[in-house]
């Protein structure tokens, strides 16, 4: 309420002084221009200087809503509009003049009392904007009443970096101050953005964060290749300065810059990953105007599917799940960003060979992204029988359905641990990859293919979230193997590219993601540790446990009976796996689904039987 009556009285403020300033800006003129021997004032005279001037004035500079606009933060658009509304007032009143008063006052008066008019107009609103300046100017420095002023250097030197200095200056509440800006660019060297120093490039980080004492490294280059985006925080996170960013270059296209959309630098950008480029015209082909269906729906994966998925204008989008609270989170997102689209979530356990069943026979989906699936390999190591029930003969239920009735694609979301596996859950997905090639040589309709990839950051079944909550718990932070590697992308590289694999889909192929280089976990450690604002073995200890039941040092993409094969995507490839006897598959998999809902059957019996139909398995039978 009180800034509400601040308000009213500023621009009432703002309306008396500009009429007077109008009406002396005239007066003056017109004594100045007869060396203050002015004649004699009568009536008219008087009214058309005190009243008719600024009435016109007033009513045009309401026209142009300048008693509207908030001076303090305004900016070129609002003073060009004062100009505009001043030169309009000035023709207006000559125009008056002439056609009422007979041209009452002379032009030469009019000209120049226009001029006046307009810098003291103007004057009055930049007063505004220069007493909120004064006060940000008075921003306390470090080591003054305010210890949690923090000292911010940023990285770039244009367009983003200048409106965050800006907002940085309007919000005075952050405690932030800039000390200056780096940029690999020769040409500003020296130069001065907002104010602040170029201090130097990149490579000059490290130095320049001990001699300025720097708390915070803000990356403001959103327009950075990913590679050099990269090399520039490797250098970074030498410093024990938390890094700070802004989105990348698509992201501010939407939403633009502020105070808002500075975040903590997060391992995903220190991939340097290439950029995806998707035919998205051949995507649509098999989305658009499409019942699509994604098992495993509210999953890190499956949510993410369901995302791109209805951005690209489905018929109808199904999200199945057995997980209701999941469901239901990614179902209430997607209601509120696509308020018209059909969305039906079910219920359902892909082990429930009716229940699937009818699901299909009432909904006819025409595209199937099949993403349910156990993924924990310790879990699985312990209880193989549950990995089989649920990962492959939940994935048989599936595709028997989207064969009998009458799927167009389906699309099996498969990993890397299906390559050579030393765990069930591989062996499992690789006995699922095998179940899809299998269908598809006899499918009339459907074509079934598999999407293979590694980690994908931020996942359920990812190590990130244990670390960090290791990190926020003080540590120790711990890892199986000092050299253990991994394969990484986030979620949505990983569902963008496996939406355009099945548009490259024939049937039968098995489709292996780009993963990028792979990661050593124990770097990634560090990392997370730096990126935490924390030193590694100094604040947070890194503890090696030793490799767990089934886990290997290094994950493969490719079997190494698969060829590569080319797609128009530089990051999707195919492999053609073979080798393996459809009819021995088929007898393995009716002798597992009498064993594992035996009684008396073990954990090796199950890795047994797994391995006698997946040669690649060697599975862990302590």
């Amino acid at each position: 309420m009180m800034l509400l009556k601040y308000r009213k009285y500023k621009r009432i403020f703002i309306l008396l002084a500009d009429v007077l300033l109008i009406f002396f800006s005239f007066v003056m003129a017109n004594m100045l221009l007869h060396e203050f021997r002015v004649p004699l004032i009568d009536q008219g005279t008087f009214s058309f200087y005190g009243i008719v001037i600024p009435l016109s004035y007033v009513l045009i500079f309401y026209a142009f809503g300048l008693y509207q606009s908030l001076w303090t933060v305004a900016g070129y658009y609002d003073y060009r509009n004062v100009v505009m509304a001043n030169v309009i007032s000035g023709l207006t009143v000559n125009l008056l003049s002439i056609l009422l008063f007979n041209g009452l006052i002379s032009i030469s008066v009019i000209i120049m009392g226009s001029i006046m008019a307009l810098t003291g107009t103007l004057a009055v609103r930049m007063y505004f904007r220069i007493y909120r300046r004064l006060l940000l100017e008075k921003l306390p420095r470090k080591g003054d009443e305010h210890p949690g002023l923090k000292k911010v250097l940023i990285i770039g030197a244009g367009q983003a970096a200048a409106m965050i200095i800006k907002e940085i200056r309007n919000h005075r509440e952050l405690l932030m101050e800039v000390v200056g800006l780096v940029d690999d660019s020769e040409f500003k060297q020296g130069s001065r953005i907002a104010g602040y120093k170029v201090l130097g490039k990149a490579k000059e980080i490290p130095v320049l964060v001990e001699k300025l004492e720097v708390d915070e490294i803000l990356f403001a280059i959103p327009s950075l290749s990913h590679e050099d985006r990269r090399r520039v925080l490797d250098i970074a996170k030498t410093t024990k300065a938390r890094l700070k960013t802004l989105p990348g270059i698509y992201e501010m296209v939407d939403k633009g810059i502020n105070i808002s959309s500075i975040r903590d630098v997060e391992i995903s950008d220190l991939l340097g990953r290439k950029e995806i480029k998707l035919n998205n015209e051949k995507i649509s082909e098999y989305i658009k105007g499409k019942t699509v269906m994604v098992t495993g729906g509210g999953g890190s994966i499956g949510s993410e599917l369901c995302r791109q998925i209805a951005a690209l204008q489905p018929k109808k989008l199904i999200i199945l799940d057995i997980y209701e609270n999941n469901a239901y989170a990614i179902e209430n997102e997607l209601k509120r960003k696509y308020p018209e689209m059909h969305l039906l979530t079910l219920i359902a356990s892909v082990r429930d060979q009716k229940k699937i069943d009818r699901i299909f026979k009432a909904e006819k989906p025409e595209t199937v992204f099949h993403a349910a699936a156990h993924k924990h390999v310790p879990l699985m190591e312990t209880s193989p029988e549950e990995a089989i029930k649920n990962n492959v003969f939940g994935t048989l239920n599936v595709a028997l359905a989207a064969r009998n009735f009458g799927t167009e694609k389906f699309i099996l979301i498969s990993t890397d641990k299906a390559v050579n596996p030393t765990n069930i859950m591989g062996a499992s997905k690789r006995l699922c990859e095998m179940i899809v090639q299998t269908l598809d040589a006899d499918a009339e309709k459907t074509e079934f293919v598999a999407v293979r990839f590694g980690n994908v950051l931020g996942s359920n079944g990812s190590v990130i979230p244990l670390f960090k909550e290791q990190i926020k718990n003080g540590g120790p932070v711990t890892l199986t193997h000092k050299d253990i590697v991994r394969y990484f992308m986030t979620i949505p590289e990983a569902v963008q590219l496996v939406l355009q694999a099945g548009s490259y889909a024939q049937g039968g192929e098995i489709f292996v993601l780009d993963m990028g280089d792979p990661v050593r976990i124990y770097d990634l450690a560090e990392n997370l540790i730096r990126l935490s604002g924390y030193e590694p073995h100094e604040d947070i200890e890194i503890k090696v446990t030793g490799l767990r039941p089934g886990e290997k040092l290094y994950e493969e993409l490719l079997m190494a009976e698969e060829g590569l094969e080319k797609t128009p995507n530089e990051l999707i490839y195919i492999g053609r796996p073979n080798g393996f006897d459809k009819e021995t598959l088929k007898e393995t998999l009716m002798m597992l689904k009498e064993k594992i809902h035996d009684e008396e059957v073990s954990s090796k019996m199950v890795k047994e039987l797994v391995g006698s139909i997946v040669k690649t398995y060697t599975p862990d039978l302590r």
